[in-house]
């Protein structure tokens, strides 16, 4: 299975996510880490004594793009990790074990294996924060702190994370013309869209990732729904961010993350792309809960 659909824009997608690490505005660090699904390319910057804080981007996008707004600010009180999923854009590459077996939680262990880390923090944005929920509760021992932003806890309620996500999407992404891709970040953002359209570089590299990207490589990545006691595990481990504007959440992940009284922080006129869309507040409670200043969110002022 190939991650690009097309020499062209397979090196259009690199020569962006290139553009985008110099736009970090920092001296980075990049890693190919060995695991048994193939090798996985993970962005290391920041204090080299700092807390290790690990960061897992969304499908369809990377490193480069998710962590823009974040990385700098970010860097100057943390040791960062931030990881180019297997299976998805950016430079990781697929090896022959990365099939229908593969396993996120076996996966990530190797990952922090190799990269030496025992016990850290992670942070991780939709399908990111996903993978932060998940590794909390198989790997309870190995989580400091966890942080899941523009995710819904998986219980079941909100349906198939793949309808949702085709709902949102199409037919926008099916034909990425530059109205289509505005409309597109118009319609996953809030009130401050415009970090995105009017930022040609990210409006470049986001339109070669919907031509480009074969959303198939993402297969084997398996999303289940938690059981009332595993959320029950979760709850008081997890801190969670999410936008009141964001489409996944009007689709069931607001109504998800109250019922099941997780530790959350709304943040009105935010969409989906909420560490984007007001960053610097963002890079503060991140800040803020590594640091042990904030335990509950919903005391949070914003």
């Amino acid at each position: 299975m190939k991650i690009y659909r097309g020499k062209k824009a397979g090196e259009n997608i690199i020569r962006t996510y290139d553009l985008l690490l110099k736009r970090l505005g920092i001296p980075v660090e990049e890693k190919m880490v060995s695991t048994c699904y193939g090798d996985t390319h993970v962005i290391i910057f920041g204090k080299e004594d700092g807390m290790p804080l690990v960061l897992f981007h969304g499908v369809g996008d990377d490193s480069a793009l998710m962590w823009l707004y974040n990385a700098k600010t970010l860097s100057e009180h943390f040791r960062l990790y931030a990881v180019d999923t297997i299976g998805g854009p950016g430079k990781s590459i697929m090896g022959e074990k990365y099939n229908s077996d593969f396993d996120d939680v076996i996966w990530i262990d190797e990952l922090l294996k190799n990269l030496g880390m025992q016990k850290v923090s992670l942070a991780g944005v939709s399908h990111g924060g996903y993978l932060v929920q998940l590794y909390t509760l198989m790997r309870p021992e190995k989580v400091d702190k966890a942080i899941s932003l523009s995710a819904a806890v998986p219980d079941g309620i909100a349906g198939s994370p793949m309808k949702t996500m085709m709902k949102i999407f199409l037919p926008e992404a099916l034909i990425p013309t530059k109205r289509n891709v505005i409309k597109l970040m118009k319609k996953l953002s809030g009130e401050h869209f415009e970090v995105f359209t009017e930022n040609a570089l990210v409006m470049e590299h986001y339109t070669w990732l919907l031509k480009g990207f074969n959303n198939m490589a993402m297969g084997f990545h398996k999303v289940r729904n938690f059981s009332k006691e595993e959320i029950d595990a979760i709850r008081d481990r997890v801190f969670y961010l999410s936008g009141l504007e964001d489409p996944f959440e009007k689709m069931g992940g607001k109504e998800a993350l109250i019922n099941a009284n997780m530790n959350v922080k709304f943040f009105t006129g935010v969409g989906h792309g909420i560490n984007h869309e007001i960053a610097e507040e963002i890079n503060g409670v991140i800040i803020k809960i590594m640091d042990g200043t904030v335990i509950d969110l919903k005391s949070l002022k914003s």
